[in-house]
């Protein structure tokens, strides 16, 4: 499995980049905004089977990152699980109702990160 994180928090990145590499089938490569992400994307010819994409980051937010990933008709079908602190009920809704295939609430333990990671996929497919 194929995993972009995209994460502005260097410290957050690598643990959960840490995390994910304890699964012997995930593949994660890392982006630090919304915007390194994108371009990622664009260039890339690889597309990644997962995108676990930040909040609230500076310059384009989780939420505008995932619109203008949705509007690439290649890209479009890719699940994205936002990773956030903002753990309310009614946040987590808001975000799956924005086309997020699940929510992972920070703090995450990061050895329990790859089993919740192939669950929302498993669920969202």
């Amino acid at each position: 499995m194929n995993v972009l994180l995209v994460e502005d928090d260097h410290d957050i990145r690598d643990i959960a980049c840490m995390g994910l590499c304890t699964d012997p089938d995930m593949q994660v490569e890392t982006a630090c905004s919304g915007a390194e992400a994108l371009i990622r994307l664009e260039k890339s010819c690889n597309r990644p089977d997962v995108i676990l994409l930040d909040v609230m980051m500076p310059g384009i937010d989780g939420a505008s990152t995932l619109k203008h990933i949705r509007t690439y008709p290649r890209l479009a079908s890719i699940p994205v699980i936002f990773v956030t602190a903002l753990a309310r009920v009614s946040e987590r809704e808001r975000l799956v109702a924005l086309g997020a295939a699940g929510v992972v609430v920070k703090p995450f333990d990061p050895l329990t990160l790859p089993r919740r990671v192939r669950e929302i996929v498993g669920a969202a497919r």
